[in-house]
């Protein structure tokens, strides 16, 4: 199986400001996680090539996810590959789109190659609430 998780939001930001947020640590350590967790942890290298690891401190534990950069195209378009124990620690492929739409932004996450049905379900409820999160974040920081 090799399925596909794609969540998008409406974000009333900039797509530069939006971009950044995701190869910031510190931003990601505030926003990159479930509801109700814990910041997480993030540690990155912001380059084609370059690595990065996240740790989401969920109430059920501390869950680390870590992958590669294969596009870095700012502000329009990041790719990365991602892995975790719910991959398999196998790695799936994260496309991250930023489309400006009047005064506000569509950021669109496409999460590829995902292993099983599980996978799926797990990663759709994890994107809905990290891109939710996401949303409020930044609408409210516009504001």
């Amino acid at each position: 199986m090799s399925a596909v998780v794609t969540v998008s939001r409406r974000i009333a930001a900039s797509a530069d400001r939006l971009f950044d947020a995701w190869l910031d640590p510190s931003a990601l350590a505030v926003w990159m996680r479930r509801d109700g967790s814990e910041p997480s942890t993030a540690v990155i290298d912001p380059r084609v090539g370059g690595a990065f690891a996240i740790t989401m401190n969920d109430p059920e534990g501390a869950f680390l996810h870590g992958g590669t950069y294969t596009v870095i195209d700012r502000p329009r378009r990041l790719e990365f590959t991602w892995r975790s124990d719910a991959t398999h620690q196998t790695d799936s492929v994260v496309r991250v789109s930023f489309e400006p739409d009047g005064d506000a932004t569509v950021v669109e996450v496409r999460h590829e190659q995902l292993p099983d049905a599980l996978a799926v379900q797990l990663h759709t409820g994890g994107w809905t609430e990290i891109m939710s999160g996401f949303a409020r974040r930044y609408a409210e920081e516009a504001a």
